[in-house]
């Protein structure tokens, strides 16, 4: 799998828990799946430092909201 088909499998994994309403899944697999190849890895750090955070202060409630942030991940 090339690094643009993990990262459409990753949010798209990600963004059917944003669907349901459930953030705190939807960041974890992002993070998780992101981590599982080598050209997606580095992004971790993206969602350490900046997806947590938001989430956690409120930012992310909205499952539309956290969609699109997810979506924009390249």
């Amino acid at each position: 799998m090339n690094r643009a088909e993990h990262l459409r499998w990753a949010k798209d994994r990600a963004n059917e828990h944003a669907d349901q309403g459930d953030g705190a899944s939807a960041i974890a697999s992002l993070r998780s799946d992101l981590g599982k190849h080598p050209d997606t890895a580095g992004l971790c750090d993206v969602v350490d430092g900046l997806m947590f955070p938001l989430m956690l202060g409120g930012h992310l409630s909205d499952p539309a909201e956290l969609r699109k942030f997810i979506e924009g991940f390249n």
